[in-house]
């Protein structure tokens, strides 16, 4: 495959390897560094991969983000959404405008919402019950994506419950799955400098398990490019692939750019600017490879890349465009720029520009229908 490209023969027997066998933590590591025609070579091994695993079909959901407050009571250094309760532009939905919101949601075609808010201290898992309750009372025929492993785990110490009395508790009410956001990096080392006093590596390694285990599947996520390093990046995924070996839980792997422009780890001088455009294809390249046949669904997320470069990444193993968000401004608020929504047209029109085939799905892909 890789003969007339002149590259570095370890790095073409790791890239052979792939296709019929589960690469090490090592051999990624060494992908991770790639460059030239190397990096070249990776890309078209990962693409070639998606196509083997996912077909020439790229997935997108019509779905609405709804962020309850931005309340929280977290310290994380990246985040540049949460408020203060006495901050005079703080908010905080009471139920009712949340079920509203879903309604408008799904007349306006959303067959998903993610609900998510911040660690709002007078809130706990009951809280997280009523919202469902109440959700799917008017709105039954929604999927509802919700509640990060940092909001089960809070929610539930707040209320004095177990998280898998929590989980049970919120699955009857109508969850139907939950992002798996709040890993950022899963190194307690890392996690000290960028959220310190969130749930550690092995707190959400539990959470997760413990949804996946009680029937509640979630997604997962990285995010990357501030004060961790490749190796990091390379543990991360692993304990992601291990941890989807034991549950087979996860439905997506959510690769999430560091988005620097307001994080207060970036104005403190803490953290770097991001990543560079090569870094990111390497994380999706390299992702594609790691998990295989394990987790076949990759997302590139256009809010965070942008549709020009999210097309990039479609070719570098990802093969899932996320969805029209809605209200999105969690990313909006961190600096992204690239819009809190957008129409499905737009993402068949980025996903037809490439020569693959647009394709709505729901959330846990296992409905898939070509546009």
């Amino acid at each position: 495959m890789f003969d007339t490209m002149n590259i570095d023969p370890q790095i073409k027997e790791i890239l052979e390897k792939s296709f019929d066998e589960e690469i090490t933590k090592d051999e990624a590591l060494k992908l991770m560094q790639v460059k030239g025609r190397e990096l070249q070579a990776l890309i078209f091994t990962a693409d070639l991969l998606r196509e083997e695993l996912a077909g020439d079909k790229v997935t997108y959901i019509q779905n609405w983000n709804i962020n309850f407050t931005d309340i929280c009571s977290g310290t994380c250094g990246f985040c540049a959404f949460k408020k203060d309760e006495n901050d005079k532009d703080a908010y905080f939905l009471e139920i009712d405008e949340v079920v509203r919101r879903t309604k408008n949601a799904a007349d306006e075609g959303a067959i998903e919402v993610c609900i998510q808010g911040g660690l709002h201290p007078d809130i706990d898992a009951y809280f997280y019950e009523d919202i469902l309750l109440n959700v799917k009372k008017e709105v039954p025929n929604v999927h509802i994506h919700a509640f990060s492993p940092m909001e089960i785990f809070y929610g539930s110490k707040k209320a004095e419950l177990e998280v898998e009395d929590t989980l049970k508790m919120l699955k009857k009410a109508g969850l139907g799955s939950m992002p798996g956001t709040a890993a950022e990096i899963l190194s307690d080392d890392i996690r000290d400098i960028i959220c310190r006093g969130k749930l550690s590596t092995a707190e959400w390694i539990d959470v997760v398990e413990t949804a996946h285990n009680t029937g509640v599947p979630t997604t997962c996520t990285m995010m990357y490019g501030h004060v961790e390093n490749i190796n990091h990046r390379i543990e991360h995924l692993e304990i992601l692939r291990n941890i989807q070996k034991k549950t087979g839980g996860f439905t997506e792997f959510v690769p999430l750019t560091f988005m620097h422009k307001n994080a207060p780890i970036f104005r403190s001088g803490i953290s770097s600017p991001g990543t560079t455009g090569a870094d990111d294809l390497r994380l999706y390249a390299v992702s594609r490879l790691m998990f295989g046949d394990l987790l076949k669904n990759i997302q590139a997320s256009w809010v965070k890349l942008g549709f020009k470069f999210a097309q990039f990444c479609l070719m570098s193993g990802a093969n899932d465009l996320g969805g029209t968000l809605g209200e999105e401004s969690i990313s909006k608020s961190a600096g992204a720029s690239y819009g809190e929504s957008t129409h499905p047209s737009e993402l068949e029109r980025a996903i037809k520009d490439i020569g693959r085939i647009p394709a709505r799905r729901n959330t846990l892909y296992t409905k898939i229908g070509e546009i």
